[in-house]
């Protein structure tokens, strides 16, 4: 049986020490700032990057993982004679799957398969994770393909923000559009469902969305088991590593997982964002 890569982008944010420990290729997607390009998660981190963003007179924007990007991996793989299965960022949300598919054209006979995870941040994370343990583990590609598919049925995020000025400034608002206008300093929430950011409500304060969340989250799963839980970031540490606590402790998660969110997650969320994602039943 051939050797089988696994391949995301830099939104899902996967702990460096699991990267490394399964093997995992994260393509970076692009932060543009001014003049200057930098590749997401390499060339700037989170913490860089806010401290950047509160200063700057320039609003960064960003672009999907290029071609180019994926055409030199699938190179390298190839040649190393892997069979390549590449989860990636909600293709509703971003170009990233068109480029991996631009770039799979340059390859034909080979064994390359492109899922759209219909998702981000530690939900993608969840499905590439498990898929990667899987290959690990000897299933082939098929068999992979078949388990990310799966898995993304079973993956949710749910997140607070302070302000709906980022995702609305970026076009990737979606079905959160109808909190727009509605009353001011308070705090909307918000999840990636069916590939797109949709608005759930608002709530007066920032203790009561983290509260919400948690509500949420359980909705979401639905009495499934097992659970697995990771944070998403933007900024707010202290309150992610509390939510984490309560929630794992709630859904006694079988897997907690402490993580951000990339610069270019960041740039449409926003400082102050905080949320949960999650993985039920697989």
């Amino acid at each position: 049986m051939k050797k089988l890569a696994i391949i995301t982008d830099s939104t899902s944010y996967i702990p460096n020490d699991l990267v490394s420990k399964y093997n995992i290729h994260v393509t970076p997607q692009v932060l543009i700032w001014g003049e200057k390009t930098y590749e997401d998660g390499i060339d700037i981190l989170p913490s860089e990057f806010y401290q950047k963003l509160s200063t700057s007179k320039v609003m960064p924007t960003t672009s999907q993982v290029t071609p180019v990007t994926f055409q030199k991996l699938f190179s390298k793989l190839v040649k190393e004679d892997y069979d390549i299965l590449a989860i990636l960022f909600s293709n509703q949300l971003s170009g990233t799957i068109k480029s991996a598919i631009q770039a799979k054209e340059e390859f034909p006979g080979t064994n390359i398969e492109i899922v759209d995870s219909n998702t981000t941040a530690m939900a993608l994370g969840f499905v590439v994770l498990t898929t990667a343990r899987a290959a690990q583990e000897g299933a082939s590609l098929k068999e992979c393909v078949d388990l990310a598919n799966k898995a993304k049925e079973n993956v949710g995020v749910v997140f607070a923000v302070d302000t709906l000025e980022f995702l609305h400034r970026g076009g990737r608002i979606g079905g959160a559009q109808k909190l727009l206008g509605t009353a001011l300093k308070m705090k909307p929430i918000l999840e990636v469902t069916g590939g797109r950011v949709e608005g759930i409500e608002r709530v007066r304060t920032r203790s009561k969305s983290l509260n919400r969340l948690v509500e949420v989250i359980e909705e979401r799963i639905n009495g499934r088991s097992p659970i697995h839980l990771a944070t998403l970031h933007a900024n707010s540490a202290a309150d992610a590593k509390e939510l984490l606590a309560t929630a794992s402790s709630k859904f006694s998660a079988i897997e907690s997982i402490f993580s951000e969110v990339s610069p270019v997650i960041g740039t449409h969320a926003g400082p102050g964002t905080v949320g949960l994602a999650f993985m039920a039943g697989i």
